[in-house]
């Protein structure tokens, strides 16, 4: 097979993303989006009812432009754990089965995303709890230095068990946005090549924008509670059904308060996301082992 050196994209299609390339292209993805992701979070603990806009004039006029990053240590953090272990799980799990069909991708994704979600778990608290210190009065604030910081004063102050706080959700909003993220992405590029797209940018930006409007749909009234329910005071909520049916007293729009807010962040997101990961892969990808052939299994040296 020829390599074409015409394109962005299109170095080498066989090539194999390796499994953490995920995290990098995450991370890379983070910096960009990280002040989005802020605003969401601020959105949906918030008593008044402020705008996304209003609540970014409010922060960058009483705060500074700085504060949109705060908590970028934890954020970084959170794709090093969270989305390196998930992404990692479904590369290697795919080269392992066979994830042709809708019904596979999903269950791959779903686990994959299950553990990531809590692997992860402690660096998403010390993300909401960082991102939500900026609208507390100052004495109120934790004030941790960065993630480091975080969890050390978190396992000396509440005990080591205090950052899973949450983490049930975390791993069920994993499940949920790897399925919407990872196997709609597959399964929309693939669908989008068979139409007759070229497997290029184009491509890959489409399905990125397919997966995180599904991805966003599935996981926002999760979002929501798992992020009160991290961010709650103790006692406050009993538990998980506790923090649901008092969230759902609030009526039906209230488990999804804070979707334009979240669907503007992640869409940018899953878009830098996926390219970053397509660029990492078509360049920086292992082609993959020739397979045996002939009664002697010989190797075909074609690359």
């Amino acid at each position: 097979m020829s390599i074409r050196k015409g394109g962005l994209m299109s170095y080498n299609q066989r090539r194999i993303a390796r499994w953490y390339f995920g995290g990098v292209a995450s991370s890379m993805a983070a910096l960009v989006t990280h002040p989005l992701d802020l605003m969401k979070v601020l959105v949906q603990t918030q008593a008044e009812k402020l705008s996304l806009l209003q609540t970014t004039r409010k922060i960058v006029r009483e705060q500074g432009v700085l504060a949109m990053y705060n908590g970028i240590s934890a954020s970084l953090l959170r794709q090093y754990t969270y989305t390196l272990t998930r992404f990692g799980i479904y590369s290697m799990g795919s080269g392992m089965m066979d994830t042709s069909t809708m019904g596979r991708k999903t269950t791959l994704a779903a686990v994959a995303g299950g553990i990531g979600g809590y692997v992860g778990a402690p660096a998403d608290l010390i993300n909401v709890r960082l991102q939500n210190d900026v609208k507390l009065p100052p004495e109120q604030r934790r004030n941790y230095k960065h993630a480091i910081d975080g969890l050390v004063r978190i396992t000396r102050e509440e005990g080591w068990r205090s950052l899973f706080n949450g983490s049930s959700m975390t791993a069920l909003r994993g499940m949920f946005m790897t399925v919407g993220q990872i196997a709609f992405y597959e399964q929309s590029k693939d669908s989008l090549v068979k139409m007759g797209m070229p497997e290029n940018m184009g491509t890959y930006i489409v399905g990125s924008i397919i997966s995180a409007m599904v991805a966003t749909t599935l996981t926002q009234p999760i979002d929501v509670v798992k992020t009160r329910l991290m961010n709650a005071p103790p006692g406050k909520f009993s538990g998980l059904t506790d923090a649901f049916i008092k969230t759902s007293k609030e009526g039906p729009q209230a488990y999804f308060k804070g979707y334009t807010p979240a669907l503007t962040r992640l869409l940018p997101h899953t878009v830098l996301l996926f390219v970053g990961l397509e660029y990492l892969r078509t360049h920086f990808g292992y082609l993959p082992e020739p397979k045996p052939t002939g009664p002697y299994y010989r190797y075909s040296d074609e690359v």
